[in-house]
């Protein structure tokens, strides 16, 4: 039988549930309140014609998920991987990485990296690798190790690390950087599950750890081609159609009704959106069931993106790069390593920033966030000096990614729900991975496969 399934959101976790069951024969409705796809990963362009995104995307080689989709899709050539280094730049320009190059596979490459970093003392070296021992049992059997690491869900990954013996030096210089870049907080608030869950699969899994940069921007070179994909298979997709209303008769899903007063009719419905999406629309009267009381428990955390163009290059790196030494975790040079969309003729380089935390950023005016990224990137690379800024953006996003804390496991929910024509994707849902590209995708492919499985797709 043929079914009509609505979905909340065009993100990556609605558009991979829709392929999912577009695949599978039945007729995909997706409802976007933007203007446009994407959701976190979205893109767009302003009236100057610059490339905007919210935050900075780089795509793990353990992204499993997400790269099944690309080879679906066909743009696998798209994405360009990167040296297999993570590099940090330090107060002066002073350059150092986790460098995995030229030392066999899993899990040699990742010691190597350790042993050889001129980012942390030797002295944290030692205690760095006494702290990740644990990680050990992963090489041995993989499963139980992750099972063992969801156990950790109740404590920061800070305390873990300095429980297990691992050094202060190693998680200001190191782990910080990479905890933001993660999950846009530090090692003392995120759990110890969601950083072990990524160092356990990069200490098993070779090319895990690697990077690569879609080749311009995601509305150009990931979104449209998955917009292609759906819209050929019969699916529909809603822009600026943002859901007021779940309307409901007791357990049971009759509707969706816009802002804009239309109705939207199927026979099994979808959300997608993000943890505070939702609890914006869920019907109040389901909160007598535990699984949907518990996503309100699920807090957000904001993010700040800066755009810095220059009128020469100073910066010759063509990957991502950590600092400890700025109010920005992550950067890159999209100019190179997403030339594109995004490098431009007659102008140099185009740095990327991901302010972390974002709270001090979002009362503050765009400009003072300019001048103040400003301020510190040209005390962070001495290169800057020698050009001037041709202009700037910034983009801030008061609510992203799932606050990543202690304790917060226990409420992500199934994608299956006790509404049995109601269903949950995204990345804050239930998955072994943590809040991210790859989860979201995972997400959907899950959620496609419980609507598939349900009474639902078998009246």
């Amino acid at each position: 039988m043929r079914v009509q399934v609505a979905v909340i959101g065009a993100g990556l976790a609605g558009m991979s549930t829709a392929v999912q069951l577009l695949e599978a024969g039945h007729q995909v409705t997706l409802l976007e309140e933007r203007p446009f796809v994407g959701g976190k990963v979205a893109s767009w362009q302003n009236a100057q014609g610059d490339h905007l995104e919210m935050g900075l995307h780089v795509f793990f080689g353990c992204y499993e998920n997400f790269f099944a989709l690309i080879e679906k899709l066909g743009i696998r050539d798209h994405f360009l991987p990167k040296a297999h280094t993570h590099v940090f730049i330090n107060q002066g320009g002073e350059q150092t990485s986790l460098d995995f190059r030229n030392f066999g596979g899993a899990p040699f490459h990742g010691l190597k990296a350790f042993v050889t970093t001129g980012q942390i003392s030797t002295v944290d070296k030692l205690r760095n690798g006494l702290a990740l021992v644990p990680l050990v049992k992963g090489l041995l059997n993989y499963d139980a190790a992750l099972a063992d690491i969801r156990a950790q869900d109740d404590v920061t990954f800070a305390d873990w690390f300095r429980r297990h013996g691992g050094s202060q030096g190693s998680l200001t210089r190191l782990w910080n950087p990479i905890a933001y870049a993660l999950g846009f907080i530090d090692t003392e608030h995120i759990s110890a599950r969601c950083m072990l869950t990524i160092f356990q699969i990069f200490a098993v899994k070779t090319d895990a750890s690697k990077l690569n940069f879609l080749d311009g921007a995601p509305a150009t070179r990931l979104h449209q081609p998955l917009v292609d994909y759906i819209t050929d298979r019969g699916g529909v997709i809603k822009t600026s159609a943002s859901v007021r209303e779940i309307v409901s008769t007791g357990d049971r899903v009759e509707g969706l009704l816009l802002k804009s007063g239309e109705q939207i009719q199927a026979d099994a419905y979808v959300s997608a959106a993000a943890a505070d999406g939702i609890q914006r629309i869920l019907p109040a009267h389901w909160r007598k069931h535990g699984i949907f009381d518990r996503i309100f428990q699920l807090k957000s955390v904001p993010v700040a993106t800066v755009q810095l163009r220059f009128d020469g290059w100073v910066s010759d790196v063509d990957n991502l790069m950590y600092t400890a030494d700025a109010d920005f975790s992550c950067f890159a040079d999209l100019a190179l390593t997403s030339p594109k969309d995004y490098y431009v003729k007659g102008e140099g380089s185009l740095l990327q920033l991901v302010l972390t935390p974002g709270d001090p950023f979002m009362p503050m005016a765009n400009d003072k966030v300019a001048e103040h990224t400003l301020a510190q990137v040209r005390r962070l690379l001495p290169s800057t000096h020698k050009h001037s800024l041709l202009r700037w953006n910034v983009v801030k996003l008061a609510r992203s990614l799932y606050l990543e804390a202690p304790g917060m496991e226990r409420n992500r929910p199934s994608q299956t729900t006790p509404i049995p024509n109601f269903f949950l994707a995204g990345s804050y849902t239930a998955q072994d991975y943590i809040d991210s590209m790859e989860g979201a995708v995972l997400s959907g492919k899950l959620c496609a496969q419980a609507v598939l499985a349900s009474p639902v797709a078998h009246r």
